[in-house]
């Protein structure tokens, strides 16, 4: 009798070993479930990041356009949204000064192509000044004298730029501008009203064709103290009555330190025809 008692007890502590090794197994299997789940997390916002980073720098046109790989539908939604915030903030950490510079100045040439014949007949201008990119809208192409509202005929024009800038990943400061010639009418008891609601109305234009994210506008009425020009002289305060596009990074970068680029000849086709929204 205690012989088999012992054969019992010797055989039952040599399956006990099993509990411990499935409490492993288990915890093991536990573990890894939780590496892979990591580990998708990762590749997820590595993704995030990586689309972040093409949008930024395709925005910039730093880059060949990978849409044109991609199924019509997908290119299309694509280019009507407009740049993120993220992809600007990851393009203005990614580029140097000197890259950001030669790539509005790409822009530049791209405009003057565009607007070619509102250059020649002097209704706008284009440079770069110590901020970015600036494009004036004079007063005698876009605007009636003492009025805010731009003419209608420009507004194919207005709202053809505005998808122009939202396909950059660019700030845009609307700056309206007068001469010195006091203003008194129904609308506006001031220069400073009819310069900022100028700049206000061209915002609204712009922000009506949802091409640009309303975090990149910005619009402010400078009056009559920040001429280009004389205001001695009729031609000076024409150039002077102005509603100027500042395209901007959000980097604080001197631009005016760069040399023009060479003017572009105005034979080019000028704008593109879009039709109404």
């Amino acid at each position: 009798m205690r012989r088999e008692r012992r054969k019992r007890q010797a055989h039952g502590s040599h399956e006990r070993w099993l509990v411990s090794y499935a409490d492993f197994i288990t915890l093991l299997f536990a573990f890894f479930v939780v590496l892979y789940a990591s580990s998708k997390a990762d590749q997820k916002k590595q993704q995030q990041v990586s689309q972040a980073i093409d949008s930024a720098f395709h925005s910039l046109g730093l880059f060949p356009d990978l849409s044109a790989k991609l199924s019509p539908a997908a290119t299309a939604s694509s280019a009507s949204q407009p740049a993120s915030p993220a992809a600007v903030a990851m393009a203005e950490t990614l580029l140097s000064p000197a890259q950001v510079r030669d790539d509005l100045q790409r822009m530049q040439k791209s405009l003057e192509k565009a607007l070619a014949s509102q250059i020649a007949q002097h209704a706008v201008s284009i440079h770069m000044g110590p901020d970015g990119l600036v494009v004036s809208l004079r007063e005698a192409g876009f605007f009636t004298s003492g009025s805010a509202t731009p003419q209608p005929a420009t507004l194919p024009v207005l709202r053809q730029v505005a998808r122009y800038l939202g396909q950059t990943a660019y700030d845009v400061r609307i700056e309206g501008h007068t001469d010195n010639v006091p203003i008194h009418n129904q609308e506006f008891d001031s220069n400073w009203e009819l310069s900022a609601a100028r700049a206000t109305r061209i915002a609204r234009i712009f922000l009506a064709t949802r091409a640009i994210a309303p975090g990149r506008l910005s619009a402010s009425g400078y009056a009559e103290f920040h001429p280009v020009a004389t205001n001695d002289t009729a031609a000076g305060r024409s150039e002077n009555r102005r509603v100027d596009l500042v395209i901007r990074p959000r980097s604080q970068i001197d631009f005016a330190q760069s040399p023009a680029p060479a003017p572009q000849p105005a034979a080019n086709p000028a704008w593109r025809k879009v039709t109404e929204p």
